[in-house]
């Protein structure tokens, strides 16, 4: 079992960029499959990214503009974003199940641990 905590939290004008971090606790983190949700206001809380063996995968609105990396070693994971737009605006969390899956998951019933989130807003 781990736990997840984001930080990286901020407030930023549109166009601007911000990198998310989310450190695990547990010694056998690289056994987790990990992926980045965000949560805008009044709406479901929605797939950001994750990485599928050893493949990027991102929602098509942050394609080209957010990056996903681990380091296994300091049992993190970041999430670059760059040319945030205000529709970027939203509570960020990242999210794990152990092991791996053939097929990249993208919903949040695929996965078991939660961190409880950062907020990220940009400002037009």
């Amino acid at each position: 079992q781990i736990q997840l905590v984001e930080s990286g939290r901020g407030l930023v004008q549109a166009g601007g960029s911000l990198r998310l971090s989310c450190a695990a606790s547990g010694r056998t983190f690289s056994s987790y499959s990990v992926g980045w949700f965000r949560q805008a206001p009044g709406k479901e809380r929605e797939f950001v990214a994750t990485i599928s063996w050893s493949e990027s995968i991102y929602a098509d609105s942050m394609k080209g503009r957010f990056t996903f990396s681990r380091d296994n070693a300091k049992n993190t994971v970041y999430l670059q974003m760059n040319s945030l737009k205000p529709e970027d605006t939203a509570v960020y969390y990242c999210a794990a199940y152990y092991g791996a899956s053939y097929q990249p998951r993208v919903r949040q019933n695929q996965y078991d641990y939660w961190g409880q989130g950062t907020q990220v807003t940009v400002s037009s």
